[in-house]
């Protein structure tokens, strides 16, 4: 028999940043829409954009989290969430701000690394293709 209430870890490339009990109920956003999850929900996989995620419990109360792009995956009681930045909050207000400061600031970071990884690998190939061709 499964439990009423889930588990969320919420993972960040390099560490966790949250592990929640008593979580009963989560509020994803993926690119078809949103969706709850609920306990005994079917186990699932989903692709998360840059977005709002929701979960509740009785300790807490209703906390959003601001996520960066990344992966949710539910096998049953437990919820694990892997994202590449995550800001927490409860006044969507203050979060909408917070996230507007940090997450398009690095995007634009983002942007020149890749920028110039994309440079360093054409360079990287063309080398290859000469000394293929010598």
């Amino acid at each position: 028999m499964q439990t009423s209430r889930m588990n969320l870890k919420v993972l960040l490339p390099f560490q966790v940043f949250a592990e929640k009990t008593g979580v009963t109920r989560v509020v994803a956003e993926t690119r078809a829409g949103s969706f709850g999850l609920l306990p005994r929900r079917l186990d699932c996989v989903a692709a998360l954009p840059p977005g709002i995620l929701i979960y509740e419990s009785q300790a807490e109360g209703e906390v959003y989290l601001a996520v960066d792009e990344g992966v949710l995956i539910k096998t049953g009681p437990d919820v694990l969430v892997s994202v590449r930045n995550v800001i927490a909050g409860t006044d969507l207000r203050h979060l909408r701000e917070a996230v507007e400061r940090e997450f398009l600031h690095l995007d634009e970071r983002e942007q020149s690394v890749r920028a110039a990884l994309a440079k360093m690998e054409s360079g990287l190939i063309r080398r290859m293709a000469d000394f293929h061709h010598d």
